[in-house]
């Protein structure tokens, strides 16, 4: 299951992780989003022990959402040793994600 990331643990959980980290931008009223969900859910199962996978909703936190520039959702960002090494805006298929973060493994 993906991670719900919050503004009070990105830092922990994203920029200090020691794995490759792939990040939901997303918020329920978010149509496109709800078509990303279940493929992040699938990548997280898939990568566990690997990668960290988490959502952050951008409804109830901004702060990190507004420092990497998230303006349109969903935004998946891919961190590795607590810098931005990817980004992907809007709806993409699954292999794309999974190939962020294999490059990264």
């Amino acid at each position: 299951m993906a991670l719900e990331i919050t503004d009070a643990t990105f830092e922990e959980t994203v920029l200090k992780s020691d794995k490759p980290v792939l990040v939901d931008f997303w918020a329920a009223w978010c149509g496109p989003c709800r078509m990303v969900g279940p493929i992040i859910e699938e990548i997280s199962k898939e990568y566990e022990g690997k990668a960290v996978v988490g959502k952050v909703d951008v409804d109830a936190n901004q702060e990190f959402a507004a420092k990497y520039g998230v303006r349109n959702i969903p935004t998946v960002l891919v961190f590795q040793n607590g810098e931005v090494v990817g980004r992907q805006v809007g709806v993409a298929p699954k292999n794309v994600y999974a190939e962020a973060i294999d490059a990264l493994l």
